[in-house]
């Protein structure tokens, strides 16, 4: 007896209510869902159906049978399409949103590998540095560079840490001296970024593990890290930004590092999407492919 056939003839007896039914959905006759079931019966020792001339009703045994043969079906049947999802070709419109910094100058360099690679995709990237709501506003995932993530239903993955550091140009320090401790910052131009959790607020941690946390002022405050690293360059004071930001001023010498004895707590990159039973075979892909692309790469 093929027991997974018994239990979906079983199965389709007790939702459609009689033996014809079944045998209709399932494309086999009345006599081979009958035999069926009750070579199920058998096999089990006990009855599952009380039958009538009027209806079909579960005995005690049947009902428990019935419960937890359906969650093994459904299960087998969500494993058979979670495979066939994966192997489907990614197709149609993927809605992305990322941070405009990060989506200028990061995703922007290696998202044109990933078209190549699944070419029947139409990308519709949205860069923004506002927290946006992926399901009321439409986004397929969604690349976030954060220290704490908030509560959601969303799925997060985690990707790399970015990291964190204080910049300014040659002709900034020049004129205004290098900082040497972060009380240093105190006398200096500060550039905020408005977006951060406590935007004048700067957290270092020296060598030996001591924390020190410093009220910073300055003229100008912005919500975007690209906005920052510009006027950084332009001489205006000292900024705190992402390192993938500024590491190819920082190597060119248009940049300088400052208090680089001392660590700012990296953000973490997460690649998020709506909880779904199974993941469209459009997201997976870039999942898959982002998640291979940070492993394989020091970041940073």
């Amino acid at each position: 007896m093929d027991q997974l056939a018994a239990m979906r003839a079983l199965r389709r007896v007790v939702e459609l209510g009689s033996f014809t039914a079944a045998a209709d959905a399932l494309g086999i006759s009345h006599t081979i869902v009958s035999r069926q079931v009750r070579q199920l019966e058998q096999q089990l020792g006990a009855q599952l159906l009380n039958r009538t001339t009027r209806r079909l009703v579960l005995t005690g045994a049947g009902k428990d049978y019935y419960e937890a043969s359906r969650q093994i079906l459904d299960a087998i049947d969500d494993a058979d399409r979670a495979v066939g999802q994966h192997q489907a070709r990614p197709t149609g419109s993927l809605r992305i949103n990322a941070p405009m910094a990060f989506g200028t100058l990061e995703l922007a360099n290696w998202l044109p590998q990933f078209i190549a690679r699944y070419p029947e995709l139409n990308i519709d990237l949205v860069c923004n540095d506002r927290i946006v709501d992926l399901i009321e506003e439409g986004f397929d995932v969604a690349l976030r560079l954060t220290r704490d993530l908030p509560d959601s239903t969303l799925v997060a993955k985690r990707l790399a840490s970015s990291q964190v550091m204080l910049v300014a140009s040659p002709a900034y320090l020049r004129e205004h001296g290098a900082p040497a401790v972060p009380s240093d910052l105190l006398r200096h131009n500060c550039l905020t970024y408005t977006l951060a959790e406590r935007p004048n607020e700067w957290s270092f941690t020296s060598a030996d593990g001591a924390r020190e946390t410093v009220a910073v002022k300055g003229n100008l405050r912005a919500n975007t890290g690209i906005a920052l690293r510009t006027a950084a360059l332009a001489g205006t004071g000292i900024a705190t930004t992402a390192s993938f930001i500024v590491h190819e001023d920082v190597r060119r010498g248009e940049l300088v590092r400052v208090l680089g004895d001392y660590t700012i707590r990296p953000r973490e990159l997460y690649v998020l999407y709506p909880q779904n039973r199974h993941l469209s075979p459009k997201v997976r892909a870039f999942v898959d492919f982002a998640s291979a692309l940070y492993q394989q790469r020091d970041w940073d």
